[in-house]
């Protein structure tokens, strides 16, 4: 029946035709795209792909040219697919026999087609899954084997493992799974049908009903390209502002309202509606495609390609009903941006923009040195320890005074914090922050000061990216302000040159853009599969969802993470689940997750949910207090969020958890103010009981002396010398409170330690691994004290299993070596 079907659907042009098409630049290659190419199958094979391949319009050849060649054997030309399939169908199995070289280099060719990218996607218009993907090309690569034609052999050869012995195989393998699985294929259809993504502007039909004009306002920090769009926005009778963040939708709120323009507000957590009121200022997320307006504002339009987020940028950007959409944001999603407005048939203009004045690097660092802080600077750290540990050093060791922002603050204490730091009649002169400072405020920032250039990223240490260096250094220099001209720097001079290649390189094209499917599209996915749990659902979903080229799907760690907490609530709807799993949550703090499993048990029992937690007695006293303070005002902003999202009668106390959450935000105000405590971390799930501490004591500092904050961050070398010669040399980072060692560099003959090759992260702290090598590791701190034994065990990788290899006695631990 497969084989009928490609004859009747893909004749005259044949699979010869995939030859000239797959030839074509990647590039022109468009999955999903909903024209058939021939005539529709017979009734008779109601289940096979409506849509087998899906090519961009402008293959024009003629039913001549894509006639199937006979198999070449002069060489000249390659083997036409079809009519290799139809021999390798009628050869029978061991009809070839290759000598183990020859087999060896075919396996190569087909393990890389297994494994390419390209060929899973293009497999999805054949409605094979990436789940199924593998075992299809497994079988596929046996049959071919086993069968291999002489002529086909030495073109697959000559190809090697490439995207060009990729595409010749393709159409061969598309033969070859509609013969050979065409039950399999009648399930996955109706399967993937369901989770269709392709073609996304089509969600929107009043949106693609209007020519919209698209304005993109493409630029850097501080060139003026969100003041214009915000100018336009103002003028206009009725317009939509679509912020990043709640704290950027307050602001524009405030000085819309302050211009004489009346506008409404609406973020998850809150809804202000002004009478006579024609614009609103929101989150991205709250964006209505109900509502028509004259002219809409996306700003930070980049944040389309947002791993977590950027499906709602895609969303606003398709769905929109505006005359005008003006785009704020860097050049690196401009190129998606124009092929979007090809599919929706908008018209799209862009006006390009410049800083007002240059950036500038200081090539003087602060030298590890608080002292050369500076009025009007913006310390900059990477976690919320280092935040405190730079801001008490600076107030013990000069006269400067430190506001804090950091991302766990609510967005009213970074505005009081913001508002303290721009007044030049206060004490408040110098900013220490987190990358939260990056976007959503407007700040008087004179320099910007990297604190290091490397943060965690909750597995191991990683460089900053560079557009994130980018935007963060942008913020010096602020038009019209004290400080106009913007200068960058950071605090130890080894950081410099990477901070100076960042902001050197051009911003990196993004080639896509995330999605996320509407509830809707979950609900009949999740029809054909009545016993799956929401967090089995969408790892379904992911396998099997199909998606434009343009287009990946937006991950969900978080969403599964709730979901499987609330796995112990069975009477949830879906909607319901859907909904509490998007709620504003932190997952990594146990309390937060806490008080949301208990505002969803309450809802499914029908019950008024309450807030069940008191107001606290005063501003914070200790680190532990901050925390604590941090989190009552996330579970009440968490409260406010459900209170939109359900109906008003399920959670009555939304005013209440209104006004207690500003008064906390005061507390934490307050707190801050006289922040004089060693910062903590936040509590993991369930406290470990304590370890022995097998430091050494530091070297006690003198008062007077300036001693660099202790970083959370710890550095140790090991250096193993036998016979005179390096065995391994591994500069590695001890991540305190994270259970996680990071190699740094090392040199390495070909072993490589147990638990971790060098360049991975060894998920075990330094205690330990002394506990399960007992004497087999030597330490040198950097102040030259070893730790450890006098002899190392080595291992080597065999057969896929770490075995004992050497055993090296009387090592030489050398000591004499900087470690940084």
């Amino acid at each position: 029946m497969a084989s009928s079907f490609l004859r009747t659907r893909l004749r005259p042009a044949c699979l010869s035709s995939f030859r000239v098409l797959l030839s074509r630049p990647h590039s022109q290659l468009v999955l999903g795209f909903r024209l058939p190419l021939v005539p529709s199958p017979s009734p008779s094979s109601p289940w096979l792909p409506q849509r087998l391949f899906s090519f961009s319009t402008t293959a024009t050849s003629s039913p001549q040219t894509l006639a199937p060649d006979p198999i070449a054997t002069d060489g000249d030309r390659p083997p036409d697919p079809a009519a290799v399939y139809r021999e390798l169908r009628d050869a029978q199995d061991g009809s070839t026999k290759l000598s183990r070289s020859e087999w060896e280099a075919l396996v190569e060719v087909f393990r890389s087609f297994a494994k390419s990218p390209w060929t899973s996607d293009q497999a999805l218009a054949l409605y094979i899954p990436s789940s199924f993907f593998p075992t299809a090309a497994r079988r596929f690569r046996l049959f071919f084997l086993r069968r291999c034609p002489p002529a086909a052999f030495r073109h697959l050869t000559a190809l090697g493992p490439s995207l060009a012995a990729d595409r010749f195989l393709f159409p061969i393998f598309a033969e070859f799974c509609l013969h050979e699985f065409p039950d399999e294929l009648r399930g996955f259809r109706s399967l993937m049908e369901s989770a269709d993504l392709t073609r996304p502007h089509t969600w929107f039909p009043f949106a693609r009903a209007m020519r919209r004009r698209v304005i993109y306002h493409c630029g850097p920090t501080n060139s003026g390209k969100t003041h214009n769009a915000l100018v336009r926005f103002m003028e206009a009778s009725s317009g939509i502002y679509c912020s990043p963040l709640r704290l950027l939708a307050m602001e524009v709120f405030d000085r819309v309202n302050a211009a004489g323009v009346y506008c409404s507000l609406h973020t998850g957590q809150e809804k202000k509606a002004l009478p006579f009121s024609n614009h609103v200022a929101c989150t991205i997320e709250m964006v209505s495609t109900e509502e028509c307006y004259d002219v809409a504002v996306i700003d930070e339009v980049q944040m389309m390609a947002d791993p977590t987020r950027g499906y709602a940028w895609t969303r606003a950007l398709l769905g929109l009903k505006a005359d005008e959409i003006h785009l704020c944001g860097d050049p690196s999603v401009l190129k998606v941006v124009k092929n979007v407005c090809k599919e929706t048939g908008d018209d799209l203009e862009v006006n390009r923009y410049e800083r007002f004045k240059p950036l500038v690097v200081e090539a003087k660092t602060l030298l590890g040195n608080m002292a050369n802080v500076r009025s009007g600077d913006c310390i900059v750290a990477f976690s919320r320890r280092e935040i405190f540990e730079v801001k008490l050093a600076v107030e013990k060791f000069t006269k400067h005074k430190c506001c804090v922002i950091y991302g766990a603050l609510p967005p009213e204490t970074r505005r009081q914090q913001a508002s303290l730091f721009n007044d030049q009649d206060n004490e408040y002169d110098v900013l220490v922050a987190s990358d939260a400072v990056g976007m959503g405020l407007n700040l008087n920032i004179r320099r910007v000061v990297f604190y290091s250039l490397s943060k965690y990223n909750g597995d191991k240490m990683v460089p900053v990216p560079a557009s994130q260096v980018k935007q963060i250094a942008g913020r010096a220099g602020r038009r019209g302000s004290v400080y106009p001209d913007g200068l960058a720097t950071t605090f130890i001079l080894d950081d410099l040159d990477y901070l100076i290649e960042c902001l050197q390189q051009p911003f990196e094209e993004v080639k896509k853009v995330g999605l996320f499917p509407f509830f809707e599209q979950v609900e009949l996915f999740a029809a054909q599969f009545p016993k799956l749990t929401f967090c089995e659902l969408l790892d379904k979903f992911r396998e099997n969802c199909r998606l434009d080229g343009y287009y990946f799907l937006c991950q969900h760690d978080s969403v599964r993470k709730v979901a499987n907490m609330l796995e112990k609530i069975p009477v949830l709807s879906l909607q319901d689940r859907f909904n509490f799993c998007f709620a504003p949550v932190n997952i990594r703090d146990p309390k937060a997750m806490y008080h949301l499993l208990r505002f969803a048990s309450h809802y499914s029992q029908n019950r008024p949910v309450t807030i069940a937690m008191g107001m606290p007695k005063g501003s914070a006293k200790n680190d532990s207090e901050l925390l604590d303070l941090e989190t009552k005002h996330q579970v009440l902003s968490m409260y406010m969020w459900l209170s939109h999202h359900f109906k008003e009668d399920t959670f009555p106390y939304a005013r209440k958890a209104e006004t207690m959450a500003t008064d906390i935000a005061d507390l934490l105000g307050q707190s801050l103010a006289k922040v004089c405590w060693k910062p903590e971390s936040r509590p993991q799930g369930r406290p470990r009981a304590p370890e022995q501490d097998v430091r050494h004591e530091a070297i006690p500092v003198s008062q007077d002396e300036y001693e660099r904050p202790r970083s959370l961050v710890q550095t140790f070398t090991i250096v193993v010398i036998f016979d005179k010669k390096i065995y391994m040399l591994i500069i590695f980072r001890e991540i305190e409170g994270s259970d996680a060692i990071i190699p740094r560099r090392g040199i390495n003959p070909g072993f490589s330690l147990h638990a971790g090759c060098i360049g991975q992260t060894i998920r075990k702290t330094e205690s330990s691994i002394l506990d399960e090598w007992g004497t087999g590791l030597a330490v040198v701190a950097n102040d030259g004290s070893i730790r450890g034994c006098e002899w190392l065990m080595w291992m080597k990788r065999e057969s896929n299993e770490m075995q004992s290899s050497v055993v090296l006695p009387n090592i030489i631990v050398d000591v004499d070596i900087d470690a940084e």
